[in-house]
């Protein structure tokens, strides 16, 4: 039998190529491998945007139009919007009752974010609890693995600690621990050289036009050291060329470090090439099939209606079993 995994992304905006490279490329290679529940985490979005929540319904289809561009597969694939699950709020608050505050306060990423983000009141009850709410996401689907960073271990962590106390307090094996998945993850910077994100304005997003797509190529920033036409560069400090590497054949590569480093080019022409590399490859295919699937949402929504009914077998399965266990049936 193929182990099952849960992932999902929270629907706050476009995505983008850091999104392509670092998840849905691995989600697309492990539809082969697994059996895969791919989840729009919109409650997780609300956790953040309650103030504001108009957009939420609509970013979802978007985001689901960009997973279905990029390869993600409804035939061997459940996709499905979290909200449409209501076991998933439902386990939630259960495992909210046996889960220590003390657990949560220690959370690293409660408190970062607590700092950083500024404009929004998270210094809510629901932000607090969302790691409970993401150990119920992952145990409703009795998910074998989760594919994570390495620097998102910790909130796994969590999760299994959930399920440890959940065996200890009902002496019953419910739910599997999840593994990590740890997944390879391209690394790829915004147009500024800081990490690609919507908030800093610096993202090439999967839905830009080609035409939007080359003013953003045409304006990232290059070799910091090269500052005449006629100075050597240096490709390895160049974002230009961590692009290239990463959309570019081998011969394609070569070819711009030997004209880089001998200052044969110009750096306004590697963009173009890049641009044009790009354009005629992997995000013209991913273009274009978004483009079809934005033309029949009817058929997007048909998809997750589909994906909702698979989802909600287990997650009706599971839950019926928690509520045996906790003798929350009524006689």
């Amino acid at each position: 039998m193929k182990k099952r995994v849960l992932s999902g992304m929270r629907p706050t905006g476009p995505l983008h190529l850091g999104h392509l490279l670092g998840a849905l490329d691995n989600w697309r290679l492990m539809q082969e491998t697994h059996e895969c529940f791919f989840m729009v985490a919109d409650l997780h979005a609300l956790m953040g945007e309650y103030e504001n929540p108009a957009l939420i319904r609509q970013n979802s289809i978007e985001m689901v139009i960009d997973w279905l561009a990029c390869g993600i597969d409804p035939k061997k694939s459940s996709i499905f919007i979290q909200s449409q699950i209501p076991e998933h709020a439902e386990l939630a608050l259960i495992l909210g009752m046996l889960t220590p505050l003390g657990w949560l306060e220690r959370n690293p990423t409660y408190k970062e974010q607590l700092r950083e983000i500024e404009g929004r009141d998270l210094t809510t009850f629901g932000f607090l609890g969302y790691p409970v709410l993401q150990a119920a996401d992952i145990l409703l689907y009795k998910a074998h693995q989760v594919p994570v960073g390495e620097d998102q271990l910790s909130h796994l962590e969590l999760t299994r600690e959930i399920v440890r106390r959940f065996k200890f307090l009902y002496k019953k094996d419910v739910f599997p621990e999840p593994e990590a998945l740890l997944t390879k993850q391209a690394r790829i910077l915004g147009l500024d050289r800081r990490k690609m994100s919507k908030s800093y304005g610096n993202a090439v997003n999967l839905s830009d036009s080609e035409e939007v797509f080359n003013k953003k190529i045409s304006s990232m920033i290059t070799d910091p050291a090269r500052v005449k036409l006629t100075d050597p560069g240096h490709p390895d400090q160049c974002n230009v060329y961590s692009y290239t590497q990463i959309f570019a054949d081998a011969g394609k590569v070569k070819e711009v470090y030997d004209w880089c480093t001998a200052a044969k080019k110009g750096c306004t022409d590697c963009k173009k090439e890049l641009a044009s590399v790009m354009n005629h490859g992997r995000i013209r295919e991913i273009r274009e099939k978004r483009m079809t699937f934005a033309k029949d949402e009817a058929l997007v929504r048909d998809i997750l209606r589909e994906g909702e009914k698979k989802a909600s077998e287990v997650a009706k399965k599971t839950m019926a079993e928690v509520k045996e266990l906790l003798h929350l049936v009524a006689d």
